[in-house]
C-alpha cells in the first residue's frame, strides 16, 4: 500500500512562526504563534510540536515547503536556512514557496497578491493570468494592475484600495500561510528542475556595508 506524501510547511517571513503538516490532501496538524522577534529560537520547537501532534517524526517526511518571502529579511533567512539544513540531513527536497503563491493557491483566475512593505509600500505580484508579471516593490499609486482589470481578485495588504482602483473583488486566501506552503510544496515536489529554496528579496537591506569604503580587516589577536 502506497502512503500519501507527508509534507511539512513552515514560515517566519513575518511577525510569526507558523507550521503545518499535510498528509496528501489532508491537514494533520498546524500551529501559529504571533511574535515580532525570537523566531530563530522558536521555529524548531514549533516544528517538533506540530510533528508530535501528527504522531510522526522528521524522518517520516517526504518533502519540506518553506516560505521564501517577501517579508522580513532576518525572518526569511531563518526559515530558509532551517529548511535547507533539514532537507539535506533527511535527504528530501526543500521547496521554496512565495507568499504570493501561498495567497493565490486554490483561487481561479487572476489574483493580485499584496504584502505590506516598509514605509507604507507594497510587495505585489499578479498570479494565475497570462501576463507573467514579476514580483515588485511599489507604491499604491504605481502598482501595475492586470488586464482586463475587472476579472482580478485581490488578496492582502490594502486590498480594498487595490480592488477599488482595479474594479476587482476582495478575497481572503483559501488556506492559512503554512498550510498553503505545504500544499504548494506537494504540487511541486516531483518537479525535476527543483532548486534549493532561496530568499525572495525585493528591496535592498536597510543596513548594508558602504560601497565607497573597503571592509575593515581586524588584526589577528594571536599574532
Amino acid at each position: 500500500m502506497t502512503h500519501a506524501p507527508l509534507i511539512l510547511g513552515f514560515d517566519t517571513s513575518g511577525p510569526h512562526c507558523t507550521a503545518a503538516l499535510l498528509r496528501g490532501d489532508t491537514l494533520i496538524a498546524s500551529q501559529t504563534q504571533d511574535m515580532a522577534r525570537g523566531q530563530a529560537e522558536r521555529i524548531m520547537p514549533l516544528i517538533q510540536e506540530v510533528l508530535a501532534a501528527g504522531d510522526v517524526e522528521l524522518s517520516d517526511l517526504n518533502a519540506i515547503g518553506v516560505g521564501i518571502g517577501p517579508g522580513n529579511f532576518t525572518g526569511i533567512r531563518i526559515s530558509v536556512s532551517a529548511a535547507r539544513g533539514l532537507a539535506l540531513a533527511l535527504g528530501i527536497p526543500a521547496i521554496g514557496v512565495s507568499q504570493f503563491q501561498a495567497m493565490a493557491l486554490g483561487i481561479d483566475g487572476p489574483v493580485v497578491c499584496s504584502v505590506a512593505a516598509p514605509r507604507d509600500r507594497l510587495y505585489v505580484q499578479t498570479l494565475n493570468d497570462t501576463s507573467g508579471s514579476a514580483a515588485a516593490l511599489c507604491d499604491i499609486d504605481t502598482l501595475v494592475l492586470p488586464n482586463p482589470k475587472a476579472e482580478a481578485a485581490v488578496i492582502g495588504a490594502q486590498a480594498d484600495e487595490i480592488a477599488k482602483r482595479s474594479g476587482g473583488r476582495v478575497l481572503t486566501a483559501k488556506y492559512p500561510m503554512a498550510e498553503a506552503i505545504a500544499r504548494q510544496a506537494m504540487l511541486n515536489m516531483h518537479n525535476t528542475t527543483l532548486t534549493p529554496p532561496a530568499p525572495l528579496y525585493l528591496r535592498p537591506a536597510d543596513a548594508a556595508p558602504s560601497r565607497n569604503a573597503p571592509p575593515v580587516i581586524l588584526a589577528d589577536p594571536s599574532a
